[in-house]
């Protein structure tokens, strides 16, 4: 393929950063524009440049949570060398993370023929933002939105942290959306689920990036798009963060849910008559 250029790399970067945490699959969006832009979906350096420019995303939400981050690590610091200290929710809570992201790491390296291979294709995209959205759909009506974030278990963390491998094999299911949908149907409420979902997203999200770093350097995705891409996916996603978490506090997930079948519709229509190709 011919190097992503820096102009193509903001773009990306720029949806990357505003889909990333929003339920509504950056995957699905980032493999529609480069579809529109003639760039191949399933080239091994524009999946290894997409994954790359999430750190952008991951460091905005580093940055947006960092007093959270800070005590949780502290706690877990702590606790690895005061036993007194493990029975406070900040310790346990800092290992679920940890053994919630194994699943999807043993997933995506046993998968990752078929992840980069035919569920690459934008049909699976289409076909998946439509099964999201009645999974999201569902899950905010049936979730009772009664359990906040300190009334988070292990469970939880296992079973949220585990619906991420939708996400990854299906591109297009949404990350994001996988994990709020399990959030809210274990009754956790929205801005839990929400903080939840961002909290199982770093290391997983930071894993692929820096796994996938030297293919996207060595096959045709450049230093200076990859640096691009990531500082604009920084900034953007910064202020999604903070505006959804505004916008969970006070509305249900049915304004996702609309888009997403919009847009899952309309990509069926233009792989339908041949103006994307899949």
């Amino acid at each position: 393929m011919s190097a992503i250029s820096i102009g193509q790399a903001i773009v990306l970067g720029a949806v990357e950063g505003v889909t990333e945490f929003l339920p509504v699959s950056s995957t699905g969006h980032l493999k529609i524009v480069e579809g529109l832009m003639g760039i191949p979906v399933d080239d091994h350096a524009v999946i290894g440049f997409s994954a790359v420019i999430q750190v952008g995303a991951i460091a905005a939400v580093l940055v947006y949570f960092r007093k959270d981050i800070v005590r949780i690590l502290s706690a877990w610091m702590r606790g690895l060398r005061d036993p007194e200290q493990r029975y406070r929710h900040d310790y346990k809570f800092a290992w679920w993370v940890i053994f919630a992201t194994i699943p999807i790491v043993v997933v995506g390296l046993a998968a990752k023929p078929l992840i980069q291979g035919p569920l690459a294709s934008l049909w699976v995209v289409a076909g998946s933002l439509l099964a999201g959205s009645a999974v999201m759909w569902a899950a905010d009506r049936l979730g009772r939105h009664k359990r906040g974030e300190d009334d988070t278990s292990f469970k939880d963390a296992m079973l949220v942290g585990g619906s991420q491998i939708l996400a990854l094999l299906f591109p297009g299911f949404s990350r994001s959306g996988a994990t709020m949908s399990t959030a809210l149907l274990l009754d956790l409420d929205r801005v839990a689920a929400t903080r939840l979902s961002f909290f199982l997203g770093i290391p997983a999200l930071t894993g692929a990036g820096i796994y996938e770093l030297k293919d996207a350097l060595g096959t045709g995705a450049g230093a200076a798009p990859l640096i691009a891409g990531t500082a604009v996916s920084f900034v953007v996603a910064y202020a999604s963060i903070a505006w959804l978490l505004k916008y969970v506090a006070k509305h249900s997930f049915n304004a996702f849910v609309i888009y997403r079948i919009a847009v899952g519709l309309l990509l069926f229509a233009l792989l339908g008559t041949g103006v994307l190709e899949s």
